[in-house]
């Protein structure tokens, strides 16, 4: 491990660098910026350091007070090993939650979990070979249209780099896709707005 390395030094500093030149976002013109920190390490400890980091960098970072949300140039969500207990118990946070299914079930403040996500593989049989089964096809739409009655946005990890997954994502209402292929989604996506 490399001390110099940090979430300051990678992320943090070079995003208030960037909305420092670009008039407060890190794109200009563009909404706020999604930092999803995947926690590996022990949850509490972990969120506790990452609050203390957090609140170096307030100026440039959506804000949640006592539920409302005061959106800033970047969001940061915190995912894998997620303090949620300590996170929810804050009136002051810098971060919110990735969600889970569970919390379609649970319905917990969009403040707090503003998207759920999940691996496919856990939700759906179907394996992207030939046409999506009509089954999966439907729970995918009652997915998506659930989180979204909610105020939640939906992801799901663990689907395959390529056009014809993107577009059953898409077409879905799936509203982040996560990829290895940075280019090669972003002609697909060009392409489509053509």
């Amino acid at each position: 491990m490399k001390p110099e390395r940090t979430l300051s030094a990678l992320y943090l500093e070079p995003l208030r660098e960037r909305t420092r030149r670009n008039g407060g976002r890190v794109f200009p013109g563009q909404p706020s910026f999604v930092l999803l920190i995947d926690v590996k390490s022990e949850a509490g400890p972990t969120y506790t350091a990452l609050h203390a980091v957090l609140t170096t960098y307030a100026d440039m970072l959506t804000t949640i007070r006592s539920g409302v949300v005061v959106p800033g140039a970047v969001t940061v969500v915190v995912s894998g090993n997620r303090a949620v207990k300590d996170i929810a118990a804050q009136s002051v946070r810098y971060a919110a939650v990735d969600g889970r299914a569970d919390d379609l079930d649970t319905n917990p403040p969009a403040a707090l979990v503003p998207w759920v996500s999940e691996n496919w593989r856990k939700v759906f049989k179907w394996n992207w070979q030939g046409a999506i089964p009509a089954a999966d096809s439907a729970t995918l739409q009652a997915w998506v249209e659930r989180a979204h009655r909610q105020g939640r946005k939906v992801r799901f990890w663990n689907t395959p780099d390529r056009p014809e997954a993107w577009t059953v994502l898409l077409e879905a209402g799936v509203d982040l896709i996560g990829t290895d292929d940075l280019a090669g989604l972003q002609r697909f996506l060009a392409e489509r707005a053509r």
